[in-house]
């Protein structure tokens, strides 16, 4: 793992670290596979005539051969560098990823902002521990995250989502200072941050129960945040 110390902000802590699992490259280079095999198949198709028409024929084919032997090659190397180089963060505050050589894709999502988390593990995925994982914000379309090849997904999902909820929680559960002096406003200060409190926590009990609802979380998770939730009204 890299170090994110220059990227978090103040109060900001790394909970969770992951990464691509080793599938990843595997998955992204059978395109690559099938240039070294026709590379092969070229290469069968050559004769050892090297004047005439069949002389030229067989320059051209050991051309392609050797042009797609070496894009499989390339191509292959280049997936394995990406897939080591990608790394996902959950802190306190924020979703980080990062993904890519050449072409670097860097993502940042509060978590305030994330509304839903999806993940799809396929079989093989379920054997081996990965899956993909799906980060969606108020924003729509034009706000979601694809985090592909994921090892441990879902203890990243699992992670992310009990961040979200003890962040709702905590936000449910804090003070709301009323504007105006502290003389004359003292009892509407005190109405204002309880009516605010009770806002915040109908808020995060809503988010809670579309999270159960979804099967996002157990039902001892729910009813441990639930309670939780409910103490601070």
């Amino acid at each position: 793992m890299s170090d994110w110390d220059s990227e978090l902000l103040n109060g900001e802590s790394v909970l969770f670290e992951t990464e691509k699992h080793w599938a990843s490259p595997v998955a992204d280079s059978w395109k690559a596979v099938l240039l070294i095999l026709g590379s092969l198949v070229l290469a069968w198709l050559q004769t050892e005539q090297t004047a005439g028409v069949m002389g030229f024929v067989n320059r051209v084919l050991s051309l392609l051969e050797i042009a797609l032997m070496l894009g499989g090659i390339g191509w292959i190397i280049y997936n394995i560098v990406a897939w080591s180089s990608a790394e996902y963060v959950l802190t306190n505050r924020r979703v980080l990823g990062q993904e890519g050589l050449l072409r670097k894709r860097q993502t940042d999502s509060l978590l305030t902002a994330i509304s839903d988390v999806r993940m799809r593990v396929t079989g093989l995925g379920g054997m081996l521990k990965y899956g993909n994982i799906q980060l969606l914000t108020a924003s729509g379309e034009a706000g979601v995250d694809n985090f592909t090849t994921v090892r441990n997904a879902v203890d990243f999902k699992k992670a992310i989502l009990e961040q979200k909820i003890a962040a709702e929680s905590a936000k449910a559960g804090a003070p709301v200072m009323a504007a105006g002096p502290e003389t004359s406003g003292a009892p509407a200060t005190t109405a204002a941050a309880g009516s605010a409190a009770q806002s915040d926590a109908e808020t995060a009990l809503n988010t809670l129960n579309n999270l159960h609802a979804s099967g996002a979380i157990t039902d001892d998770d729910y009813n441990a945040k639930k309670a939780e939730v409910l103490a601070r009204i």
